[in-house]
């Protein structure tokens, strides 16, 4: 994995979006395309954002079905992820063997050192157990901002979400302007699969996946974060299993509650 350095910050409002980011051109796009299957959505993306756009992702599943997507449109598209420092070591071996299954190079974006040491210093290094405004400063930490530098100088951006994920994604578009980093294209071409759909595809291609969901894991994330799935049916139950809050997410697909997160360091 080659590794990114630099605390490049982009924050274009909707005012300033590129030529290629209208949001009217997009709303009315994204509408012809919530028809469409997942390929002719990614092909779409290629030809309209070219090198402005990107995946990012934390090869969870729906990652490896939209790599394997992309490489079998013959395409070629920046891959990118998101290394917290927490990760387990099946992720890890993950990515290495997806960049030589798919030859690509995974660019991996870490947290800034200096935020990352205040933070560990001020409130240790399991903050994420203390209360629900620590954990989100620890995913402010290590997840957001350095998904703000792996966003840095691109149109759009490649995620894997799916709208039976959870509740908190049951909305979830095909192609739409991301609210959370104004001045973009987030694109979802799986946001109508299942999960069935969706191992499907990686049994019936043979695809690398992660060994932990050989054990029960449907979704992972950052090593002490995860547990395997607790709840029949919630794909997520396993993410910070101690709070009592439905949502589960980092920050990264919803900005709500991190304003008061972000002022803790």
């Amino acid at each position: 994995m080659a590794d990114s350095a630099g605390s490049h910050r982009e924050t274009l409002s909707t005012k300033t979006m590129p030529a290629n980011v209208d949001r009217e051109t997009i709303d009315r796009l994204g509408e012809e395309l919530e028809k469409k299957p997942a390929a002719d959505v990614l092909t779409w993306a290629l030809d309209r954002f070219g090198d402005r756009l990107v995946i990012c992702t934390s090869f969870g599943l729906e990652g490896i079905v939209i790599l394997d997507l992309v490489h079998s449109l013959g395409r070629k598209v920046q891959v990118r992820t998101l290394d917290t420092g927490r990760l387990p070591s099946a992720t890890y071996e993950l990515i290495q063997r997806c960049e030589e299954h798919f030859g690509i190079a995974v660019e991996s974006f870490s947290p800034e050192p200096d935020r990352l040491r205040t933070m560990v210093r001020e409130h240790g290094i399991n903050l994420f157990y203390k209360s629900l405004g620590l954990r989100q400063l620890c995913c402010r930490v290590r997840k957001v901002e350095p998904l703000e530098r792996a966003l840095f100088g691109k149109d759009a951006w490649i995620s894997g979400l799916r709208r039976d994920q959870s509740t908190s994604r049951n909305k979830v578009r095909k192609v739409g302007i991301d609210e959370v980093h104004p001045g973009r294209v987030k694109i979802c071409p799986l946001a109508d699969w299942t999960a069935d759909q969706v191992w499907m595809r990686i049994r019936d291609k043979a695809l690398p996946y992660n060994r932990l969901h050989d054990a029960g894991f449907s979704s992972i994330g950052c090593e002490p974060c995860t547990r395997p799935q607790t709840i029949e049916g919630d794909e997520r139950s396993g993410r910070w299993w101690w709070e009592t809050d439905s949502v589960k997410e980092c920050g990264i697909h919803t900005d709500s509650n991190f304003e008061t997160a972000s002022k803790l360091i």
